[in-house]
């Protein structure tokens, strides 16, 4: 998609900050008539450049103080499906990735404690047929966690 003009990467930004801000505040912030935001961001949702709007949970607030990275490997291609399968029903998986490099995939959980790690890693990951091995990295603490995207001129 694009190009955005400079109104659009200022509201692309405003509603990824907030996305419940008021269309009132949206045009005061942008120089632009409440109408026209609205028809802005209807258009910016057809092209499906805004995929849709949600609320940003606490992890902490939740107990999910546990933030882990998995790879995930294997040799037979035939092992992907059911893996996928496994890892789309699993919600402690937030995100999966599959990358170059000595291991297929690559996954972001989040789970309670390290004993619900070792379930999950023995019951969800290590249970399909055909993974031969994981390598868990858990995270400590956390820098800089973001799901906001920059937007390209």
């Amino acid at each position: 998609m694009g190009p955005f003009d400079d109104i659009d990467r200022k509201l692309l930004a405003l509603i990824q900050e907030d996305d419940q801000r008021p269309l009132a505040e949206l045009s005061s912030l942008t120089g632009v008539p409440a109408s026209t935001i609205n028809d802005r961001i209807k258009r910016l949702v057809r092209q499906g450049v805004v995929t849709g709007f949600h609320a940003r949970l606490s992890a902490e607030a939740l107990g999910l103080d546990l933030l882990a990275f998995v790879f995930v490997g294997w040799s037979d291609p035939e092992v992907e499906a059911p893996f996928l399968d496994r890892v789309r029903a699993s919600s402690a998986v937030l995100e999966c990735h599959h990358v170059t490099g000595a291991w297929n995939y690559l996954l972001k959980v989040r789970l309670r404690t390290t004993r619900d790690l070792e379930s999950f890693l023995a019951g969800t990951i290590k249970a399909v047929r055909g993974v031969q091995r994981t390598e868990t990295v858990i995270v400590l603490s956390s820098a800089k966690e973001t799901c906001t995207l920059g937007v390209p001129e």
